[in-house]
Formats: structure tokens, C-alpha cells, sequence
């Protein structure tokens, strides 16, 4: 069976943060932050082990890559 990855917008939300929380917590703007959550697939493996580490999630789980439009 596949494993199952929730989008970073999914994971901040579950971990109870704003977007600007969240973006505070990583030291970086909130627009950047909204920036990767509609495309994540240039991030780098160290923001990839930050967001997991904030949202309490491994990074196995989380989806890196462009949201679907809809």
C-alpha cells in the first residue's frame, strides 16, 4: 500500500499554526511560506526537515510539489 502525504498547507493547519506562525517559527516571511504551500518542489532538504520537525510530522509524509488546481 502507498503511503499517504498531506500537503504542507494540511500539516501547518493540523499542527494549529497560522501561516504567520508558522513563518515566524522558521524565521521567514508569511508570503513565502504561502509561496511554498501552493508550490513546494524547490525546497530545499533542510526547510524539508524544518517543516517537518514544526509540524511534528516526518518528512516522508509530507507532499512536496505543486498543489492541484481544482
Amino acid at each position: 500500500m502507498d503511503k499517504v502525504q498531506i500537503t504542507l498547507e494540511a500539516a501547518r493547519h493540523n499542527a494549529g499554526y497560522s501561516q504567520k506562525q508558522a513563518a515566524a517559527h522558521l524565521g521567514i516571511h508569511y508570503q513565502t511560506l504561502a509561496a511554498w504551500e501552493r508550490d513546494s518542489s524547490n525546497v530545499g532538504i533542510k526547510t524539508i526537515e524544518r517543516l517537518s520537525q514544526l509540524y511534528h510530522i516526518p518528512k516522508d509524509y509530507l507532499f512536496f510539489g505543486g498543489k492541484l488546481q481544482v
